[in-house]
């Protein structure tokens, strides 16, 4: 899986951070989203999987492939 992380769209809510912290953060400086594994390995997946669906405002994405964007 692939994760793309738009700061511009988070609100800072942190929940991906919280859910998964080996592959998101927040900017110190505003609080938006920090991506810091755009391929995670296979054992954060579920965690990743999660941080995906709770994002409330989509700022987060994962697509695998060519069968794109995954929820």
């Amino acid at each position: 899986m692939r994760i793309t992380a738009d700061p511009s769209r988070c609100c800072g809510a942190g929940l991906c951070a919280r859910i998964a912290p080996g592959v998101f953060d927040q900017s110190e400086e505003d609080g938006t989203v920090v991506l810091l594994a755009a391929e995670p390995p296979t054992e954060l997946l579920p965690a990743v999987r999660e941080a995906l669906s709770r994002c409330p405002t989509s700022a987060i994405r994962g697509t695998s492939g060519p069968s794109g964007p995954q929820d």
